[in-house]
C-alpha cells in the first residue's frame, strides 16, 4: 500500500500552503485528512471550494453535519464519521440524533429522519432515488434546492471518504472521542 504524507504548512507543496493556512485559521488545526489532500493542491482547492459553497446553502450547520455522517457511515469511512460527529457536537446537535445517524437507526425527529433517509437513498442508489423518496423529503419540509444540496454534500463527502480509504490518514486526537467502527451500523 502506498504511504501518503500528512503535510504541514511548512512541508506542503507551495500551492497547498495558503489553503492549509485557511484550514488552520478556520479550525485551529489542520486535520490529517486535509493534510493528506495537500499532496494535490488542485484537489485541496476543489474540495475546500465545494464545501465553502455548500456551507452557504439552505441546510443548517447541524443538518449538513448529519448528512456528512450519513454519507460516511454508508461509505464506511471511520475518519469522517468521527470528524463530523465531533463537529456536530460543537454545533450543539442533539447527541441522541447524532448517535442514531451513526448507528443507522431511525431518528426521533421526523424532519431530520427524512433528511437522513433521503441522504442514504442518494448514496445507496448512486443518485437514482425513487420519486417517492424525493417526495417524502419534500413533504418533510425541505425544498428542491435542498434536494440538490444533499447531492452536493454526498459528492463532496464521498470524495473525502474515498481519499481516506486510499490514504488511511490517521484519526486526529480531536476526533478520537467520537471514534466509530462500521460494526456500529445497524442498517445493511
Amino acid at each position: 500500500m502506498a504511504t501518503f504524507t500528512q503535510y504541514t504548512i511548512a512541508t506542503a507543496p507551495d500551492a497547498s500552503r495558503p489553503l492549509l493556512e485557511q484550514v488552520d485559521k478556520a479550525l485551529g488545526f489542520i486535520p490529517n485528512l486535509y493534510a493528506t489532500f495537500a499532496e494535490s493542491p488542485a484537489l485541496l482547492q476543489g474540495a475546500l471550494g465545494l464545501d465553502a459553497g455548500l456551507d452557504k446553502g439552505a441546510l443548517s450547520g447541524v443538518e449538513r453535519q448529519l448528512v456528512k455522517i450519513a454519507v460516511s457511515t454508508e461509505n464506511g469511512c471511520t475518519y469522517c464519521v468521527a470528524a463530523h460527529s465531533t463537529i456536530a457536537g460543537m454545533l450543539k446537535a442533539r447527541p441522541e440524533i447524532v448517535n442514531a445517524v451513526r448507528t443507522g437507526v431511525p431518528v426521533s425527529d421526523a424532519k431530520i429522519d427524512a433528511l437522513v433517509r433521503f441522504t442514504r437513498a442518494v448514496v445507496r442508489n448512486k443518485g437514482f432515488v425513487q420519486d417517492g423518496e424525493t417526495a417524502a423529503f419534500l413533504a418533510a419540509g425541505y425544498t428542491k434546492a435542498q434536494v440538490l444540496e444533499v447531492v452536493g454534500h454526498v459528492a463532496a463527502k464521498t470524495l473525502a471518504n474515498y481519499i481516506h480509504a486510499i490514504t488511511n490518514a490517521p484519526l486526529d486526537a480531536a476526533f478520537q472521542p467520537q471514534r466509530w467502527d462500521a460494526k456500529q451500523l445497524k442498517v445493511a
